[in-house]
């Protein structure tokens, strides 16, 4: 039996056995308070005689046997188990964590940290993000598909592109499962794809990972309106789904979720140049060179965390930011035929700073556009034979979106580093454990 499973009236007064792991320990004169968690992350006290607990150590894994019992003083629910029987699988030793530790050494011992309460909850959340959001996608209609990891040739850029040896000749891991998919809809239709992502940018922000989850969908015939749409739809879904679900994890975190009920259809589109305006409005600045010299942000910059933080920082939903500049997005944008210059594509903005946690669009159909573009950002056209075989025979109009799962739990869980959002992060500096 687990936890929280024993906390329940129908109990009291009755055997139970429970597993798992000694969370605190409170060692008195005659009794011990032991407050135990299982594999789930639930936690109750268990109390026994102090001769009984005198080997327990923090983290000592044990089996309680005893009777439940009901005290409105009892920490976690108002229940405990008054022990009859201890079995003692591990004596642990000196635990290397304690209540309060740096952020580096959490970071250094992650596969301990696991087990803390905090990074538990947010595990749970971010495993209710993922099941519902797949849920969507089959409620829809979408089929889910895997793509490959290991690839030749870049999809949002050259210099955030992680290389490695395979046998004889270079490749890269993937940036994005995008082109794959592009391939895809041909055959299946509307797919989508879960898998990591890997960007090689030297960044040191609080929502930057160089390894991440990446959910990415396409479907024919899509126009930019219909790809809005379905954004918006699952992002929502994911969301109202999860706080019910997981209301008493955020609870925990003391997230308050008020502003998360508020989020659903339609979210505002907001045009990129008339966000050039409301930034230029307020006196933001963008930081234009190395040295760090700024000046006032222009049409034709590409959106900052500051900036898009500022854009959102009164927002209770997110904001789609519509029709970036061609030349600030990758190669497969499709130009807006009522605005030269313009794309097909926006980027989801969450609330309050939170930034980008989708960015979509329609994909250029026109072989001859887009090995204009291709060779106008110095890429080799020959490199993406295969891909531009999909202009050649039978192109249709098409789009789709990438979702980052970390940036979405980080705003769901309100936590300040993407670090928190996943088991064991991957950072320029972090490879291990």
């Amino acid at each position: 039996m687990r936890a929280n499973e024993v906390k329940s009236p129908e109990l009291a007064g009755k055997e139970v056995t429970v597993r798992g792991w000694v969370h605190r320990l409170r060692k008195q004169k005659e009794n011990a308070f032991v407050l135990l968690r299982d594999d789930r992350g639930g936690v109750i006290q268990c109390v026994m005689s102090a001769d009984k607990a005198a080997p327990l150590t923090i983290e000592s894994s044990i089996e309680v046997t005893g009777t439940v019992s009901q005290d409105a003083r009892a920490p976690e629910g108002g229940f405990e188990i008054k022990c009859s029987n201890l079995k003692i699988y591990n004596i642990a030793a000196e635990y290397p964590i304690g209540e309060y530790q740096s952020d580096e050494l959490l970071l250094d011992k992650r596969h301990l940290a696991l087990r803390t309460r905090r990074m538990i909850a947010i595990t749970k959340i971010r495993a209710s993000v993922l099941q519902h959001g797949r849920q969507w996608f089959v409620q829809n209609g979408w089929m889910e598909v895997t793509a490959p990891t290991i690839v030749k040739g870049a999809v949002e850029g050259g210099s955030t592109l992680f290389k490695l040896r395979y046998f004889d000749e270079d490749a890269y891991l993937s940036q994005s499962a995008q082109l794959y998919l592009e391939a895809m809809i041909f055959s299946l239709g509307p797919v989508w794809s879960l898998a990591p992502s890997f960007r090689a940018e030297k960044s040191r922000t609080v929502r930057h990972l160089a390894e991440f989850s990446h959910l990415e969908a396409e479907a024919p015939w899509f126009t930019l309106d219909d790809i809005l749409k379905a954004e918006e739809q699952l992002v929502s879904y994911v969301i109202q789904n999860t706080i019910k679900e997981r209301a008493e994890e955020l609870a925990f975190l003391k997230r308050d979720v008020t502003d998360l009920k508020k989020v659903e259809p339609p979210f505002e589109r907001v045009p990129y140049g008339k966000a050039i305006e409301i930034l230029r409005a307020r006196g933001f600045q963008s930081v234009v060179h190395e040295d760090g010299a700024k000046r006032a942000i222009e049409f034709g910059d590409d959106l900052s965390i500051e900036s898009e933080r500022e854009l959102t920082k009164d927002a209770d939903r997110p904001i789609f930011v519509v029709g970036y500049p061609l030349a600030v997005k990758p190669f497969y944008v499709k130009e807006d035929p009522d605005r030269p210059g313009l794309g097909l594509t926006a980027d989801m903005l969450a609330p309050r700073g939170f930034g980008e946690i989708t960015s979509g669009g329609q994909r250029e159909d026109d072989i001859n556009s887009i090995t204009a573009r291709m060779q106008k950002e110095g890429l080799d056209p020959n490199a993406y034979e295969w891909y531009l075989d999909l202009r050649r025979y039978g192109s249709v109009p098409h789009g789709g979106f990438g979702l980052g799962i970390e940036r979405l739990v980080r705003w769901i869980t309100d936590v300040q580093d993407i670090k928190d959002t996943v088991l064991f992060p991957r950072t320029m500096s972090r490879a291990s454990p």
